[in-house]
């Protein structure tokens, strides 16, 4: 039903099962043409691209995206190539001579992970990490640990990338959080966004809200965004051009100068073709009715008659034992199984990859994602009877 919009890549990757679509998402046909529309403007416009780019395409993009998150003010959309850049400029809204404290989990994106970790080096810089299972009392061991200390930072995502898991009421759980710690509240919502339904109208003010285009959006790399606050003042120190943008031509000022909207987290020159291409994508969807809530729907079918196929296989490691969180009511749209060793899971996944399957995998854990451009009817797991 789906796969129309689809069809380059589809006749690109004929005879393979793409489950890696939550890694690397198929993108729509429409994407090309946005690919080719960003270099005849930029061939047309030149220098004054940049007026046609923020006075046009990134307002238009900051409405699409608002649409989906019901955010009120999309004006506090900033952009960035990627969501780690962004992290940056959070962590940079803190004075790092200062003691800072971060809660975060055991199952954030590794770039986060990483960086937190690097941070922790430091003596004045604390990072408490709650683990995500028991999945059933994660919500609430969170929350007892955002009382317990005192965070500048809290950072937590709304699916977590190594099991699918995804907080249930997020709007809930953010005013759980809010009633016990005044910190900056970070939410990522990468493998949330165009994914599972969300409405942020009610907690937009309480949290920044990262996502992008690489993933559920089909828009590719290169398209991340951040809702901010609309009463942030922050100043952060990583900071570039684009968040002055407006008040370039103006007299030069002692003070560094920021952006009244959520622009006052911008970096500097980015290329904005990925920025098309999400445009593009956003506004096929509207415009054919596909609502998140529609495509979670889908999603959910697709993934009921994956598992139903898959309990025919009687495999002895991709089954229901090894699921990683089966509660589909609470889930984002790729299944995790985990067993074995890594080396274990990297010999079935390239097992898999011999067969036409595409998977892939994090330690000792295979998954297995889903999107609009599967059709259920087409699986075919037979080669796990092998």
């Amino acid at each position: 039903m789906y796969q129309q919009f689809y069809q380059r890549f589809l006749s690109a990757n004929q005879g393979k099962q793409h489950f890696a679509c939550h890694s690397h998402h198929y993108w729509p046909d429409v994407s090309r043409e946005a690919m080719l529309q960003y270099w005849d403007d930029s061939a047309r416009l030149v220098d004054d691209k940049w007026h046609y780019i923020f006075a046009e395409k990134v307002p238009q993009t900051q409405q699409l995206i608002a649409d989906v998150l019901q955010l009120p003010h999309p004006g506090q959309i900033v952009f960035a190539p990627n969501t780690h850049e962004l992290v940056m400029r959070l962590l940079s809204c803190f004075d790092l001579r200062q003691p800072l404290r971060i809660l975060t989990t055991d199952s954030e994106f590794h770039s986060f992970s990483r960086q937190v970790k690097r941070l922790a080096e430091y003596d004045n810089v604390s990072v408490d990490i709650v683990a995500t299972e028991p999945f059933a009392s994660f919500e609430q061991r969170f929350a007892a640990a955002a009382a317990a200390q005192q965070h500048q930072l809290i950072f937590c995502s709304q699916v977590f990338f190594n099991s699918g898991f995804a907080i249930a009421d997020l709007t809930a759980f953010v005013h759980q959080l809010a009633e016990v710690s005044d910190a900056m509240i970070a939410i990522d919502g990468y493998h949330g966004f165009m994914a599972l339904p969300t409405d942020l109208s009610v907690i937009a003010e309480r949290i920044f809200y990262l996502a992008g285009s690489y993933k559920y959006a089909g828009g590719g790399e290169g398209c991340c965004f951040m809702a901010v606050p609309l009463s942030s003042e922050h100043r952060p120190l990583y900071t570039g051009w684009f968040a002055e943008f407006g008040t370039l031509a103006a007299e030069k000022s002692a003070t560094v100068l920021y952006s009244e909207d959520g622009y006052r987290f911008a970096g500097a020159t980015m290329d904005f073709s990925a920025l098309y291409r999400l445009n593009a994508v956003l506004r096929l969807f509207k415009q054919q009715g596909i609502s998140v809530g529609r495509i979670h729907q889908y999603v959910q079918q697709l993934q009921q008659a994956f598992l139903q196929q898959l309990a025919g296989t009687q495999h002895a490691r991709l089954n229901m034992t090894n699921l990683l969180h089966d509660n589909l009511d609470c889930h984002g749209h790729f299944l995790t199984f985990r067993f074995g060793t890594p080396a274990e899971v990297a010999e079935l996944a390239a097992q898999l990859k011999r067969a036409g399957i595409e998977t892939d995998y994090r330690g000792d854990r295979l998954r297995f994602g889903f999107a609009l451009y599967h059709n259920s009817a087409e699986y075919d797991l037979s080669s796990l009877t092998n």
